[in-house]
Protein backbone atom coordinates (compact mmCIF):
# COMPACT_ATOMS: atom_id res chain seq x y z
CA UNK A 1 0.00 0.00 0.00
CA UNK A 2 1.21 3.70 -1.01
CA UNK A 3 2.36 5.52 1.70
CA UNK A 4 0.00 8.50 2.63
CA UNK A 5 1.73 11.84 1.92
CA UNK A 6 0.65 14.52 4.62
CA UNK A 7 -0.04 17.98 3.72
CA UNK A 8 2.84 19.77 4.18
CA UNK A 9 2.62 23.58 6.43
CA UNK A 10 4.36 26.62 6.36
CA UNK A 11 5.90 29.14 8.68
CA UNK A 12 4.49 32.66 7.92
CA UNK A 13 8.46 33.87 7.77
CA UNK A 14 8.20 31.45 4.94
CA UNK A 15 4.71 32.67 3.27
CA UNK A 16 6.15 36.51 3.72
CA UNK A 17 9.50 35.91 1.75
CA UNK A 18 7.40 33.93 -0.93
CA UNK A 19 4.79 36.24 -2.12
CA UNK A 20 7.70 38.74 -1.34
CA UNK A 21 9.47 36.82 -4.06
CA UNK A 22 6.59 36.63 -6.55
CA UNK A 23 5.63 40.40 -6.15
CA UNK A 24 9.46 41.85 -6.43
CA UNK A 25 10.63 39.16 -8.70
CA UNK A 26 9.58 40.26 -12.32
CA UNK A 27 8.35 36.53 -12.56
CA UNK A 28 5.22 34.44 -13.22
CA UNK A 29 3.03 32.87 -10.71
CA UNK A 30 4.14 29.14 -11.89
CA UNK A 31 7.73 30.13 -12.08
CA UNK A 32 7.61 31.57 -8.60
CA UNK A 33 5.81 28.42 -7.29
CA UNK A 34 7.87 26.16 -9.31
CA UNK A 35 11.17 26.95 -8.12
CA UNK A 36 9.86 27.05 -4.28
CA UNK A 37 8.43 23.49 -4.86
CA UNK A 38 4.81 24.42 -3.67
CA UNK A 39 1.33 24.51 -5.59
CA UNK A 40 0.22 27.38 -7.21
CA UNK A 41 -3.26 28.00 -5.55
CA UNK A 42 -1.11 27.98 -2.62
CA UNK A 43 0.91 30.90 -3.47
CA UNK A 44 -1.90 32.35 -4.52
CA UNK A 45 -3.84 32.26 -1.92
CA UNK A 46 -0.79 33.69 -0.16
CA UNK A 47 -0.51 36.76 -2.40
CA UNK A 48 -4.47 37.50 -1.89
CA UNK A 49 -4.10 37.64 2.00
CA UNK A 50 -0.79 39.55 1.76
CA UNK A 51 -2.69 41.96 -0.78
CA UNK A 52 -5.61 42.27 1.01
CA UNK A 53 -3.79 43.40 4.33
CA UNK A 54 -2.35 46.84 2.10
CA UNK A 55 -3.53 49.93 0.64
CA UNK A 56 -4.93 49.85 -2.46
CA UNK A 57 -3.15 53.25 -3.63
CA UNK A 58 0.00 52.21 -2.25
CA UNK A 59 0.18 49.06 -4.04
CA UNK A 60 -1.05 50.75 -7.57
CA UNK A 61 2.09 53.12 -6.61
CA UNK A 62 4.42 49.92 -6.12
CA UNK A 63 3.49 48.20 -8.76
CA UNK A 64 4.42 51.86 -11.24
CA UNK A 65 7.17 51.99 -9.25
CA UNK A 66 8.41 48.32 -9.91
CA UNK A 67 7.10 48.04 -13.53
CA UNK A 68 9.53 51.28 -14.04
CA UNK A 69 12.33 49.37 -12.50
CA UNK A 70 11.52 46.36 -14.44
CA UNK A 71 12.07 48.51 -17.56
CA UNK A 72 15.21 49.79 -16.51
CA UNK A 73 16.44 46.46 -15.73
CA UNK A 74 15.50 44.98 -18.97
CA UNK A 75 17.22 48.04 -20.87
CA UNK A 76 20.30 47.22 -18.35
CA UNK A 77 20.38 43.76 -18.97
CA UNK A 78 20.13 44.18 -23.11
CA UNK A 79 22.88 46.82 -22.92
CA UNK A 80 24.91 44.36 -20.82
CA UNK A 81 24.33 41.72 -23.03
CA UNK A 82 25.55 43.25 -26.48
CA UNK A 83 28.63 44.54 -24.61
CA UNK A 84 29.44 41.03 -23.66
CA UNK A 85 28.41 40.19 -27.18
CA UNK A 86 30.83 42.23 -28.51
CA UNK A 87 33.10 41.39 -26.56
CA UNK A 88 32.98 37.69 -27.75
CA UNK A 89 33.26 39.14 -31.27
CA UNK A 90 36.64 40.52 -30.43
CA UNK A 91 37.80 37.19 -29.41
CA UNK A 92 35.85 34.73 -31.84
CA UNK A 93 37.60 37.26 -35.06
CA UNK A 94 40.87 37.02 -32.95
CA UNK A 95 41.24 33.42 -33.51
CA UNK A 96 42.24 34.02 -37.62
CA UNK A 97 41.77 31.62 -39.99
CA UNK A 98 38.16 32.22 -43.16
CA UNK A 99 35.58 33.47 -40.70
CA UNK A 100 32.17 35.15 -40.94
CA UNK A 101 29.78 37.05 -39.07
CA UNK A 102 27.42 33.94 -39.56
CA UNK A 103 30.08 31.52 -37.90
CA UNK A 104 29.98 34.12 -34.63
CA UNK A 105 26.42 34.43 -34.70
CA UNK A 106 26.39 30.24 -35.17
CA UNK A 107 28.80 29.80 -32.43
CA UNK A 108 27.03 31.73 -29.81
CA UNK A 109 23.05 31.09 -30.16
CA UNK A 110 23.29 28.45 -27.45
CA UNK A 111 23.47 31.73 -25.18
CA UNK A 112 21.84 34.49 -27.20
CA UNK A 113 18.76 35.08 -29.31
CA UNK A 114 19.69 34.96 -33.20
CA UNK A 115 18.27 38.69 -33.81
CA UNK A 116 20.18 39.53 -31.28
CA UNK A 117 23.49 38.57 -32.51
CA UNK A 118 22.64 39.47 -35.71
CA UNK A 119 21.49 42.83 -34.67
CA UNK A 120 25.26 43.43 -32.65
CA UNK A 121 27.33 41.54 -35.61
CA UNK A 122 25.60 43.50 -37.86
CA UNK A 123 24.03 40.58 -39.73
CA UNK A 124 20.80 39.47 -41.54
CA UNK A 125 18.68 37.08 -39.82
CA UNK A 126 17.72 35.82 -43.01
CA UNK A 127 20.78 35.43 -44.22
CA UNK A 128 21.79 33.65 -41.19
CA UNK A 129 19.33 31.00 -41.81
CA UNK A 130 20.16 30.76 -45.38
CA UNK A 131 23.61 30.39 -44.76
CA UNK A 132 22.82 27.87 -41.93
CA UNK A 133 21.18 25.51 -44.73
CA UNK A 134 24.02 25.93 -47.19
CA UNK A 135 26.63 24.57 -44.68
CA UNK A 136 27.95 20.84 -44.40
CA UNK A 137 26.10 18.92 -41.30
CA UNK A 138 29.01 18.11 -39.88
CA UNK A 139 31.03 20.41 -37.38
CA UNK A 140 34.76 20.50 -38.07
CA UNK A 141 36.84 20.12 -34.34
CA UNK A 142 37.24 23.72 -34.32
CA UNK A 143 33.48 24.40 -34.75
CA UNK A 144 32.67 21.96 -32.23
CA UNK A 145 35.43 23.19 -29.94
CA UNK A 146 33.77 27.12 -30.52
CA UNK A 147 30.16 25.78 -29.62
CA UNK A 148 31.20 23.97 -26.36
CA UNK A 149 32.76 27.06 -24.50
CA UNK A 150 29.84 28.59 -25.19
CA UNK A 151 27.48 26.03 -23.85
CA UNK A 152 30.38 25.68 -20.79
CA UNK A 153 30.19 29.68 -20.47
CA UNK A 154 25.97 30.00 -20.24
CA UNK A 155 26.26 27.33 -17.32
CA UNK A 156 29.01 29.11 -15.00
CA UNK A 157 26.91 32.32 -15.42
CA UNK A 158 23.45 31.00 -15.06
CA UNK A 159 25.13 29.27 -11.73
CA UNK A 160 26.19 32.08 -10.55
CA UNK A 161 29.91 31.89 -11.64
CA UNK A 162 30.36 29.58 -8.42
CA UNK A 163 30.80 26.00 -10.18
CA UNK A 164 34.29 24.40 -11.01
CA UNK A 165 34.50 22.01 -13.96
CA UNK A 166 33.27 18.84 -11.81
CA UNK A 167 29.96 20.71 -11.61
CA UNK A 168 29.76 22.33 -15.19
CA UNK A 169 30.44 18.83 -16.50
CA UNK A 170 27.98 17.12 -14.56
CA UNK A 171 25.41 19.76 -16.32
CA UNK A 172 26.85 19.26 -19.85
CA UNK A 173 25.85 15.43 -19.07
CA UNK A 174 22.41 16.47 -17.77
CA UNK A 175 21.89 18.32 -21.08
CA UNK A 176 22.69 15.29 -23.08
CA UNK A 177 26.46 16.43 -24.07
CA UNK A 178 28.86 14.09 -23.89
CA UNK A 179 32.49 15.37 -22.89
CA UNK A 180 35.37 13.89 -21.19
CA UNK A 181 35.59 15.97 -17.48
CA UNK A 182 39.41 16.48 -18.51
CA UNK A 183 38.13 18.81 -21.95
CA UNK A 184 35.65 20.81 -19.54
CA UNK A 185 39.17 21.69 -17.18
CA UNK A 186 40.87 22.51 -19.81
CA UNK A 187 38.70 24.74 -21.75
CA UNK A 188 37.52 26.52 -18.81
CA UNK A 189 41.18 27.21 -17.57
CA UNK A 190 41.82 28.88 -20.91
CA UNK A 191 38.43 30.76 -20.61
CA UNK A 192 39.60 32.23 -17.40
CA UNK A 193 36.50 30.37 -15.49
CA UNK A 194 37.42 29.52 -11.99
CA UNK A 195 34.51 28.90 -9.42
CA UNK A 196 34.61 31.42 -6.58
CA UNK A 197 36.61 31.35 -3.09
CA UNK A 198 35.96 32.10 0.04
CA UNK A 199 37.44 35.15 1.92
CA UNK A 200 37.30 34.48 5.49
CA UNK A 201 36.12 31.85 8.01
CA UNK A 202 32.38 31.88 9.55
CA UNK A 203 33.11 33.32 13.00
CA UNK A 204 31.66 31.28 15.93
CA UNK A 205 28.32 32.11 17.28
CA UNK A 206 28.06 28.91 19.89
CA UNK A 207 27.99 29.42 23.17
CA UNK A 208 28.59 26.44 25.42
CA UNK A 209 29.09 28.01 28.61
CA UNK A 210 26.25 26.52 30.37
CA UNK A 211 25.25 24.35 33.21
CA UNK A 212 22.30 23.07 30.35
CA UNK A 213 22.15 19.19 29.66
CA UNK A 214 24.19 18.19 27.06
CA UNK A 215 23.06 15.29 24.41
CA UNK A 216 25.99 12.77 23.39
CA UNK A 217 27.23 12.46 19.95
CA UNK A 218 25.32 9.92 18.06
CA UNK A 219 26.75 10.31 14.52
CA UNK A 220 30.58 10.23 15.62
CA UNK A 221 31.13 11.99 12.25
CA UNK A 222 29.34 9.15 10.62
CA UNK A 223 27.27 11.88 7.89
CA UNK A 224 25.36 9.35 6.18
CA UNK A 225 21.74 8.46 6.00
CA UNK A 226 19.68 6.34 3.62
CA UNK A 227 16.28 8.02 3.64
CA UNK A 228 15.07 11.33 4.04
CA UNK A 229 14.29 12.58 7.19
CA UNK A 230 16.39 10.31 9.45
CA UNK A 231 19.20 12.30 10.07
CA UNK A 232 19.15 16.12 10.36
CA UNK A 233 22.18 18.42 10.91
CA UNK A 234 21.56 22.38 12.21
CA UNK A 235 23.57 25.14 13.45
CA UNK A 236 24.16 28.99 13.16
CA UNK A 237 25.90 31.69 11.13
CA UNK A 238 25.50 35.43 10.42
CA UNK A 239 25.30 37.75 7.67
CA UNK A 240 27.06 41.26 7.90
CA UNK A 241 24.84 43.98 6.78
CA UNK A 242 24.47 47.98 6.85
CA UNK A 243 22.04 47.66 10.34
CA UNK A 244 24.18 44.60 11.83
CA UNK A 245 24.87 41.02 12.09
CA UNK A 246 21.22 38.88 10.76
CA UNK A 247 21.61 35.69 12.38
CA UNK A 248 20.74 32.51 10.82
CA UNK A 249 19.28 28.85 12.19
CA UNK A 250 20.06 26.45 9.50
CA UNK A 251 18.60 22.69 9.36
CA UNK A 252 20.44 20.15 6.92
CA UNK A 253 19.10 16.51 5.80
CA UNK A 254 22.00 14.48 5.73
CA UNK A 255 20.35 11.97 2.86
CA UNK A 256 19.18 14.65 0.79
CA UNK A 257 21.33 17.44 1.46
CA UNK A 258 18.39 19.79 1.23
CA UNK A 259 17.64 23.12 3.41
CA UNK A 260 14.85 21.38 5.39
CA UNK A 261 14.19 24.14 7.86
CA UNK A 262 15.45 27.79 8.06
CA UNK A 263 14.95 31.01 10.33
CA UNK A 264 16.87 34.16 10.32
CA UNK A 265 16.50 37.50 13.02
CA UNK A 266 18.56 39.70 14.59
CA UNK A 267 19.49 37.61 18.18
CA UNK A 268 20.70 34.88 18.84
CA UNK A 269 18.14 33.57 20.98
CA UNK A 270 16.91 30.13 21.38
CA UNK A 271 13.66 31.20 19.42
CA UNK A 272 15.79 31.58 16.37
CA UNK A 273 17.16 27.93 16.56
CA UNK A 274 12.80 27.11 16.90
CA UNK A 275 11.74 28.93 14.35
CA UNK A 276 14.15 26.29 12.05
CA UNK A 277 12.74 23.45 13.43
CA UNK A 278 9.53 23.99 13.46
CA UNK A 279 9.81 24.88 9.67
CA UNK A 280 11.69 21.57 9.34
CA UNK A 281 8.92 19.87 10.99
CA UNK A 282 6.13 21.34 9.79
CA UNK A 283 7.09 20.54 6.12
CA UNK A 284 8.13 16.82 6.33
CA UNK A 285 6.15 15.66 9.41
CA UNK A 286 9.57 13.34 10.17
CA UNK A 287 8.62 9.82 11.81
CA UNK A 288 9.94 8.94 15.26
CA UNK A 289 13.57 8.37 15.88
CA UNK A 290 14.95 10.90 13.97
CA UNK A 291 18.04 12.19 14.78
CA UNK A 292 18.63 15.83 15.72
CA UNK A 293 22.70 16.90 15.56
CA UNK A 294 23.88 20.22 16.51
CA UNK A 295 26.46 22.01 18.70
CA UNK A 296 26.83 22.18 22.43
CA UNK A 297 25.19 25.94 22.09
CA UNK A 298 23.20 27.29 24.40
CA UNK A 299 20.12 27.57 22.07
CA UNK A 300 19.87 24.19 21.27
CA UNK A 301 20.56 22.93 25.07
CA UNK A 302 17.55 25.31 25.88
CA UNK A 303 14.60 23.48 28.08
CA UNK A 304 12.32 25.08 25.20
CA UNK A 305 14.57 23.81 22.68
CA UNK A 306 14.44 20.42 23.75
CA UNK A 307 10.89 19.96 24.43
CA UNK A 308 9.95 20.54 20.73
CA UNK A 309 12.38 17.77 20.09
CA UNK A 310 11.00 15.59 22.47
CA UNK A 311 7.40 16.22 21.52
CA UNK A 312 8.27 14.98 17.85
CA UNK A 313 9.93 11.98 18.85
CA UNK A 314 13.56 13.48 17.78
CA UNK A 315 16.38 11.94 19.44
CA UNK A 316 19.65 14.88 19.74
CA UNK A 317 22.86 14.37 19.28
CA UNK A 318 25.71 16.87 20.43
CA UNK A 319 28.87 17.81 18.75
CA UNK A 320 31.82 17.62 21.12
CA UNK A 321 33.16 21.28 23.10
CA UNK A 322 34.96 23.19 20.51
CA UNK A 323 34.61 20.81 17.47
CA UNK A 324 33.68 22.40 14.28
CA UNK A 325 34.26 18.90 12.09
CA UNK A 326 31.96 16.95 14.47
CA UNK A 327 28.96 19.08 12.23
CA UNK A 328 31.02 18.90 8.82
CA UNK A 329 28.56 19.06 6.59
CA UNK A 330 26.95 22.13 8.04
CA UNK A 331 30.06 24.20 7.64
CA UNK A 332 29.94 23.00 4.74
CA UNK A 333 26.52 24.67 3.40
CA UNK A 334 27.27 27.71 5.13
CA UNK A 335 31.09 28.16 3.67
CA UNK A 336 29.16 27.28 -0.33
CA UNK A 337 26.71 30.47 1.42
CA UNK A 338 29.19 33.07 2.07
CA UNK A 339 31.58 31.72 -0.74
CA UNK A 340 28.81 31.96 -3.23
CA UNK A 341 26.83 34.80 -2.53
CA UNK A 342 27.31 36.88 0.93
CA UNK A 343 30.94 37.89 -0.12
CA UNK A 344 29.69 38.88 -3.22
CA UNK A 345 27.84 41.33 -2.42
CA UNK A 346 26.84 44.03 0.42
CA UNK A 347 23.75 44.40 2.09
CA UNK A 348 22.49 47.91 3.48
CA UNK A 349 19.76 46.26 5.27
CA UNK A 350 19.00 43.29 7.23
CA UNK A 351 15.68 43.02 4.71
CA UNK A 352 17.81 42.60 2.07
CA UNK A 353 19.96 39.86 3.48
CA UNK A 354 16.98 38.06 4.35
CA UNK A 355 15.25 38.03 1.00
CA UNK A 356 18.98 37.25 -0.92
CA UNK A 357 19.64 34.05 1.61
CA UNK A 358 15.76 32.93 1.38
CA UNK A 359 16.09 33.03 -2.75
CA UNK A 360 19.37 31.39 -2.34
CA UNK A 361 18.31 29.00 0.23
CA UNK A 362 15.09 27.99 -1.39
CA UNK A 363 15.85 28.41 -5.39
CA UNK A 364 19.25 28.15 -5.77
CA UNK A 365 20.75 25.41 -3.27
CA UNK A 366 17.40 23.22 -2.71
CA UNK A 367 16.14 23.17 -6.33
CA UNK A 368 19.24 24.27 -8.82
CA UNK A 369 22.52 23.29 -7.09
CA UNK A 370 24.27 20.23 -8.02
CA UNK A 371 25.51 18.25 -5.25
CA UNK A 372 28.27 15.72 -5.40
CA UNK A 373 27.05 13.64 -2.32
CA UNK A 374 23.68 13.21 -4.43
CA UNK A 375 24.90 12.14 -7.52
CA UNK A 376 24.86 15.35 -8.63
CA UNK A 377 21.60 16.15 -8.20
CA UNK A 378 19.56 18.67 -6.79
CA UNK A 379 18.23 18.16 -2.99
CA UNK A 380 14.56 18.48 -4.59
CA UNK A 381 15.72 15.84 -6.80
CA UNK A 382 17.10 13.53 -4.50
CA UNK A 383 14.59 13.67 -1.80
CA UNK A 384 11.78 13.09 -5.10
CA UNK A 385 13.70 9.92 -5.62
CA UNK A 386 14.31 8.27 -2.23
CA UNK A 387 10.64 9.14 -1.47
CA UNK A 388 9.68 7.36 -4.81
CA UNK A 389 11.87 4.30 -3.81
CA UNK A 390 10.36 4.22 -0.28
CA UNK A 391 6.78 4.46 -1.27
CA UNK A 392 7.44 1.55 -3.89
CA UNK A 393 9.14 -0.59 -1.24
CA UNK A 394 6.02 0.02 1.26
CA UNK A 395 3.20 -0.86 -1.22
Amino acid sequence: MAERRTRRSFTREFKAQAVKRLLDGGKGLSEVATELGIGTGQLSQWRTEHLAAGSAEALAARKADQAETQRLKREVKRLEEEVEILRKAGGFFRQGGRVTKFAFVSAERANHAVATLCRVAGASVSGFYAWLRAIPAVQTRAEAEVELRGQIGRIFTARRRVYGSPRVHAELCRGGLRHSRRRVERLMREMGLSALRGRRRTPRTTDSRHELPIASNLLARTFTAERPDQVWLADISYIPTGEGFLYLAAIKDMATREIVGWSMADHLKSELCIGALVMAIQRHRPPPGLVHHGDRGVQYASEPYRAVLERHCITQSMSRRGNCLDNAPMESFFASLKTEHVHQVSYRTREEARTAVFEYIEVFHNRQRLHSGVGYRTPAEARASMEGITMRSAA
